[in-house]
């Protein structure tokens, strides 16, 4: 249980998640490396990927929690778009330290439990949510976050004030601030992160991004 603990509090520490998509295993694990030298620590790697159990092999093997924070090697590899939990364990097997759903599964929830490993449920709803919590969870993503607005948190912590909640879809550059300000325990970041290094096959472009993302998290945080 304290290693679920632990790697709770790096993702709530590192703030900004990175969520990744591609077409392919080899792209993603680029898009990852180039996240991560962009100063996001947390990254998800979503089911949706061909291969991404392999990626997740991949990073999992060059990255690691447990690596000092200061070295280019420290980041924490997760898996996202988890639908079941045969799913959750076949990518726990692989190396992710964390797990994320788009949706509030109790057999998922259970599962990552039962290896003491963090997932962060999808959830709209305060019943949603108060169920994750009784379940364990430690993290609740808001998601889609694009449906909502940020002062939906402060909403969220009047009956629920325990709830940590992290706000994915949505989050942008132009409203990072105000989600943190809502209190946001951190936000996911999908799209915006990699877009234009899609479009344009300049992958460094996903480096300046997640850059801006971590630089916008801090002052956001000390303000």
């Amino acid at each position: 249980m304290l290693n679920k603990l632990r790697v709770t509090a790096a993702v709530a520490e590192a703030g900004v998640v990175a969520v990744l998509r591609a077409d392919s295993a080899e792209e993603v694990v680029r898009m990852a490396r180039h996240a991560v030298k962009g100063g996001i620590k947390a990254i998800e790697i979503t089911m949706t990927v061909p291969g991404a159990l392999r990626a997740i092999e991949q990073l999992a093997a060059e990255y690691s929690s447990k690596a000092d924070p200061a070295s280019d090697k420290h980041a924490i590899i997760g898996v996202g778009t988890v639908l079941d939990p045969e799913t959750a364990r076949a990518a726990i097997l692989a190396g992710a330290e964390f797990v994320v759903a788009p949706a509030f599964n109790p057999d998922t929830i259970k599962l990552c439990n039962r290896y003491a490993v963090p997932i962060l449920p999808g959830a709209m709803t305060i019943h949603e949510i108060q169920s994750a919590l009784e379940l364990g969870v430690d993290i609740v993503k808001l998601f889609p976050g694009s449906v909502y607005e940020p002062s939906v948190i402060s909403a969220i912590k009047g009956p629920l004030p325990q709830a940590n909640v992290m706000p994915t879809g949505g989050v942008s550059l132009g409203n990072l601030r105000e989600w943190v300000k809502a209190g946001a325990v951190a936000v996911g970041i999908g799209g915006d992160l990699t877009k234009e290094a899609v479009k344009t096959g300049d992958f460094s472009l996903i480096e300046q991004q997640a850059a801006a993302y971590v630089q916008a998290y801090r002052d956001a945080k000390a303000q």
